[in-house]
Formats: structure tokens, C-alpha cells, sequence
């Protein structure tokens, strides 16, 4: 049977989201009172450490890098913000993803962790870059050098769903990205890290069911 280990408590609104580091063995929630925080197993406690968000909005979905260095939370406020550790405060300090034109739904890493990819209600569908100087170490990505792109610059964009896309995910490999729509729809995007800059395949599976709410590579 299962067993209740532990219960944390901080949010005053309902928990949108919560996501795991098995890098460092921490978590992150976010909640709708526009608050994300992070919890750290020291001992037999959860500590919790502030997240400086800077959202009006709810923020609705969360997820670690892949390296554990640092988070991002989706928000009704149009934005993302990416938030990394600052020692000094113990405190995740945040830098601002913008470029959306409605809430934000979904956030999806890249292998990298310096590339990241958002799902919005807008009907879009896009991939910005996260690379964070001092944090993150430059490498040669799907779309060139990553530390050769400003943080928060806009590399695609897609707008295959006729309606909310509601979820987006990579490939293990980094090499495809898929996005699922209120209308049904899966697109599936493929790049070719030969081909830096030229516009990548894609295939888009319209089904006659209920709207896709995530998306999910398994291999």
C-alpha cells in the first residue's frame, strides 16, 4: 500500500503544476496565487526556497532544465519567466521570456537546457533561446551556437493548431519537437542540425476526438 510521507504547504491558490530534478532532488510548484516555489529535502523537512516570478497572472505549467540548473513557468500573464539560483539571497531570481500574445499553456526544454519551447493559446507554438551568461556554457545546437543568441530572442514559430496548443515536448535526441492543439491536432516538427536556419519539416495528424491536452515522447 502506499504510504502519506510528507505534506508541504506555502501556495494560498490551487496548485497549477509540479515538477522533479533528479539532478539535485529538488522540486518546484507553481500556483495560481502567481507564486512558484522550491523544495529541498534537508534531513526529514522540505525547505522552501522563493521564487522571484514578477508574473499579475496565474502561472499555469513548470518544468526543471534537464541540467537542474535552472526552471521555467508558464503564466496567463503573457510571459516566461526562467529562474535560476542566486546563493547570496537563496532566492531563484528570474529573466523574462515575452513575444506571447495570450496565456501560455505548456513549456517544453530542449535537451540543451539552453533552448526552450512554449505552447500558448495564441495558436502558436514556438522556441526561444534560454542560454542565461554565467549560468549556462555555449554549445552547437539546432539553431547554431547557443551562446551566440541573447536570451529571450525568438528562433521559430509555428501555427499548424487552429486552436489553443495546449502542449509541446523534444525528442530525446533534440532533434524533433511536437505540439498538440485544442482542434485535435498533432504537428510534429523535425530539424536538421546540417541545414542552420533552413525551415524544418513537419507533419501535422488531425484526429476526430476530444482536443489533445499534452503530448509526450516516450523513445
Amino acid at each position: 500500500d502506499w504510504k502519506l510521507e510528507w505534506t508541504v504547504k506555502g501556495h494560498d491558490m490551487v496548485i497549477a503544476a509540479i515538477d522533479w530534478s533528479p539532478v539535485h532532488n529538488k522540486i518546484v510548484t507553481c500556483s495560481h496565487d502567481r507564486n512558484a516555489f522550491v523544495w529541498t529535502l534537508e534531513g526529514k523537512e522540505w525547505k522552501q526556497s522563493l521564487s522571484i516570478l514578477r508574473i499579475n497572472r496565474a502561472a499555469t505549467a513548470v518544468r526543471w532544465s534537464p541540467d537542474g540548473t535552472k526552471f521555467a513557468v508558464a503564466s496567463g500573464a503573457k510571459t516566461v519567466p526562467v529562474c535560476h539560483y542566486e546563493a547570496q539571497n537563496d532566492w531563484w531570481i528570474s529573466k523574462m521570456i515575452k513575444k506571447h500574445k495570450s496565456t501560455v499553456l505548456d513549456v517544453a526544454w530542449h535537451p540543451s537546457s539552453q533552448i526552450l519551447a512554449t505552447a500558448s493559446s495564441d495558436f502558436r507554438c514556438r522556441v526561444f533561446s534560454a542560454f542565461i551568461e554565467g549560468i549556462d556554457s555555449g554549445s552547437d545546437q539546432i539553431f547554431g551556437a547557443t551562446d551566440a543568441t541573447p536570451f529571450g530572442d525568438l528562433l521559430a514559430e509555428f501555427d499548424a493548431s487552429n486552436g489553443w496548443v495546449e502542449g509541446c515536448s523534444w525528442s530525446p535526441n533534440g532533434l524533433k519537437l511536437a505540439y498538440c492543439g485544442h482542434d485535435s491536432s498533432v504537428t510534429v516538427v523535425e530539424f536538421d542540425p546540417k541545414k542552420v536556419g533552413a525551415k524544418p519539416d513537419s507533419q501535422t495528424i488531425k484526429e476526430k476526438t476530444l482536443p489533445a491536452t499534452n503530448v509526450l515522447f516516450i523513445s
